[in-house]
């Protein structure tokens, strides 16, 4: 068993998400692509640390590769699909938000200027 790092995927997560990246088909010609839950990992680590692309692992190979790849999937909807039909299985019975979570400017209490 491989130790779990703590910006990547777990078993459980990659089995939900691995049908939105499909196979390469056998017959395709050129270079085999990165694989995709690596590459899934080397954006995830990016979001969650809020580093540089250039100052990503190499572990999760080029940092410009995982760049094109996030750059890719971004244009073609996947995120944006991936979001919508996960949220539909999100529980929001027990999300609640209080007002630590909320910050407004100072100005934004509505009192007049020079009282």
């Amino acid at each position: 068993m491989t130790s779990q790092k703590r910006h990547e995927l777990t078993e459980r997560d990659w089995e939900r998400l691995k049908k939105y990246f499909p196979e390469r088909e056998s017959g395709q010609l050129g270079r085999p692509r990165n694989d995709d839950r690596q590459m899934l990992n080397g954006i995830l680590w990016i979001v969650r640390t809020g580093a540089p692309w250039r100052d990503l692992p190499e572990r999760y190979g080029a940092w410009s590769s995982v760049y094109t790849r996030f750059a890719e999937w971004q244009e073609s909807g996947l995120f944006q699909k991936i979001l919508e039909e996960l949220g539909l299985e999100a529980d929001l019975q027990d999300m609640s938000m209080d007002s630590t979570c909320s910050h407004a400017h100072q100005h934004s209490a509505g009192a007049k200027k020079g009282l």
